[in-house]
């Protein structure tokens, strides 16, 4: 049984990979995610009850561009949609812009080195949650909020890594072009786990649609 079950309910899509397979298998993970819906069977039945929905890092991109409408219809029912890093949110969701820029792979390793991060908004609740450490690992790129939403955590120079918008429909949608699913499912990079230990109970304490 969940034990954070309550009114908020969290699912998540599951693309059948090993790193999807080891973050909805870690117990403390697991028990923020109510529903993990395996992406090939995703249709409005599978979210008729979600009030959060999670689309997971490094999913295939053309399974997100063929569910672009249910993922419009998702936000227009006033719900949270959340798209992790490395899925080309662009492709699927309307009004996201991308920035591409270089992949930081080892920047600390070099001496003298700044990732660049920076709290937008240090007072969101989000960060009762997480730490800037916690996102701070290498970053695929950034975006550039619309109108209205709020960036969470920018890159200096380049963009949003974490925004969220609630103003672009009647939902709220949540972008960041991190990737802590596939790190922490490669055993790799402990600051994604501390970030997952942090953003799905977050996500699972967000107040349900009126």
């Amino acid at each position: 049984m969940n034990e954070l079950q309550g009114q908020t309910v969290v699912a998540a899509l599951d693309a059948g990979t090993y790193y999807h397979h080891r973050t909805f298998h870690t117990p403390e993970l697991r028990r923020c995610i109510d529903h993990v819906i395996y992406l090939r069977e995703l249709d409005e039945q599978a979210i008729a009850d979600c009030d959060v929905l999670i689309v997971s890092c490094t999913s295939p991109l053309e399974m997100l561009v063929a569910q672009r409408d249910l993922f419009a219809r998702f936000l227009a029912s006033g719900r949270t949609l959340v798209a992790m890093g490395a899925n080309s949110a662009h492709r699927w969701l309307d009004g996201v812009q991308w920035v591409e820029s270089a992949v930081n792979f080892w920047w600390w390793k070099e001496p003298g080195t700044d990732s660049g991060l920076r709290l937008c908004v240090p007072d969101h609740s989000l960060f009762q949650y997480i730490t800037l450490a916690d996102a701070t690992w290498h970053q695929h790129g950034a975006f550039v909020p619309p109108p209205g939403a709020v960036s969470l955590i920018d890159k200096q120079g380049v963009g949003s890594v974490l925004y969220e918008d609630a103003v672009s429909t009647p939902g709220r949608l949540i972008v960041t072009s991190l990737d802590p699913m596939y790190h922490h499912g490669s055993h790799f990079m402990p600051a994604t786990t501390r970030f997952l230990r942090g953003f799905l109970p977050w996500l699972k304490g967000l107040p349900p649609p009126r």
